[in-house]
């Protein structure tokens, strides 16, 4: 089953995070910013999966909202993001809704691809995949589905090696963490 835009837009503002991504992305095709955004997320979310202490920030309730919003502030200057992209964290900081930070950041890529006409994969590996791993990635997708794929990765250990993908409803699931589960429950009959 095919969902439109406004299908999964509706969909998605139902969640917390769903409200600030569209609106965020609503702010971002105003100003034509999309992709400027996205990068900016792009790094962002980055930046914290490389920084413990940036995650703690943005999840920690003992910290302030002025701390946040300074500290949070001082991070959209270093790594260069856009005044879009640093009010809204702001405003993110203020409510005291960084913790969301890396579900609106998934669900921005969703709108974003949605809007260029992209299906979006989000992908699951054991370890980093590197550029040359991502297009190849990319181009079985594309195969596969008929059109452009743009995929939002994460880094889960606990695979072992292999992928997870997930597009929409469908998973296609080669990690060797459930290849193992399923021969210790073959095994127990």
């Amino acid at each position: 089953m095919e969902i439109s835009s406004g299908q999964m837009s509706s969909g998605i503002q139902a969640s917390l995070p769903g409200r600030y991504a569209t609106a965020l992305f609503e702010i971002a095709a105003e100003t034509k910013a999309i992709d400027a955004v996205e990068g900016d997320l792009a790094r962002l979310r980055q930046a914290l999966d490389d920084s413990a202490d940036l995650a703690r920030l943005t999840t920690s309730p003992l910290v302030s909202r002025s701390d946040a919003l300074k500290a949070i502030a001082a991070t959209g200057e270093a790594l260069g993001l856009s005044a879009t992209t640093r009010n809204f964290l702001g405003v993110l900081a203020q409510n005291r809704r960084l913790g969301q930070l890396s579900a609106i950041i998934r669900t921005f890529r969703l709108l974003a691809a949605a809007h260029r006409g992209e299906t979006t994969a989000e992908v699951a590996s054991a370890h980093p995949l590197d550029a040359a791993q991502v297009d190849a990635l990319k181009a079985a997708l594309r195969q596969r589905l008929g059109r452009d794929v743009a995929v939002d990765l994460t880094v889960d250990p606990s695979l072992l090696g292999g992928l997870m993908v997930r597009i929409g409803s469908q998973m296609i699931d080669s990690s060797i963490k459930t290849r193992l589960n399923a021969l210790a429950h073959a095994m127990k009959g």
